[in-house]
């Protein structure tokens, strides 16, 4: 990889939430950072939250890089294609590919009467939502972005995932879509490795997002909690690495990223592993990818 001050960085879902933290912490780094999202003006969200392309550009500006608003649709090829075709114009190349697009949390904060009943009790948009703005975005953007990773030798692909590929975790869509999205960045990167080019999937834990913050009795039994911009620090370290191609292919916990390269979070907090409490497994009981000098292959979370 490049210096991270050098790098040129595309993130979809950047409007708020992880994406507009993986933003910000790349401007922190002082990277050029297209930040891709459909919102453009205030209050227009389909999800009634706050957030705008225009405000995470200007975050990035503001930490020291230079933000980018690049508004797309990333469920509409014709509009993803256009945005690559852009970044390759402008810069030439691309660094750094941070997936975070996501679909189907509306029904929290569209007025509709979130049901937390089994599968067959949910609407059947709910799998459309997770896996087309998800899933398939993400695969998407990845197949426009590998040519110009490919082209130069280097890159990184981060695809948003959870222990929801793993684990029960409801509904039903939701754990189908993340552990297809687990198989997307071990798959992607067996294709990627001999090009340099290293694809990770990364497990955030509970983050304060303006949607979970708006939630937040749903989650006051949750202490352990991260804000968007520890996981973008985490990214950005990943980015940083000169030896990240020995981590492609695996799924990596962020806050177990960040305690090997001593991020912290925002007051210099570092949140824990949610690992244990979600699997039963303490994180002991698994090899640290980060103590490997060998290329690793398959899932550091298995």
């Amino acid at each position: 990889m490049t210096s991270t001050a050098r790098q040129i960085v595309f993130v979809t879902g950047a409007s708020r939430g992880v994406g507009r933290g993986i933003a910000h912490a790349f401007g922190e780094a002082g990277a050029t950072v297209y930040v891709g999202g459909r919102t453009t003006e205030e209050g227009t969200a389909s999800s009634r939250m706050p957030g705008t392309i225009t405000e995470t550009a200007r975050l990035v500006t503001e930490a020291g890089g230079t933000g980018i608003p690049l508004r797309l649709d990333v469920t509409d090829d014709d509009q993803l294609t256009e945005a690559f075709a852009r970044i390759e114009s402008e810069q030439g190349r691309l660094d750094v590919l941070a997936n975070t697009a996501w679909g189907g949390y509306e029904r929290f904060t569209d007025g509709s009467e979130f049901n937390p009943g089994p599968f067959w009790e949910q609407p059947l948009g709910l799998w459309d939502s997770m896996h087309r703005a998800g899933l398939r975005a993400h695969y998407a953007a990845s197949s426009l972005a590998a040519p110009l990773m490919v082209r130069a030798g280097r890159g990184l692909i981060i695809t948003l995932s959870s222990f929801a590929g793993q684990v029960f975790v409801p509904p039903v869509p939701y754990g189908v879509a993340h552990a297809a999205i687990d198989r997307l960045a071990a798959d992607m990167a067996v294709d990627l490795r001999d090009h340099g080019v290293a694809s990770i999937a990364l497990y955030p834990g509970l983050v304060l997002t303006e949607s979970v913050v708006a939630n937040l009795q749903y989650f006051e039994h949750e202490t352990n909690r991260e804000t968007p911009l520890f996981v973008g620090r985490t990214v950005s370290a990943l980015a940083a690495d000169p030896d990240v191609l020995r981590l492609s292919g695996l799924a990596l916990v962020a806050a177990e990223a960040a305690a090997a390269y001593g991020v912290r979070d925002e007051h210099g907090h570092l949140p824990s592993s949610n690992r244990q409490a979600i699997t039963g497994a303490p994180t002991a009981a698994f090899p640290n990818p980060f103590d490997r000098a060998e290329d690793a292959g398959g899932s550091a979370c298995q």
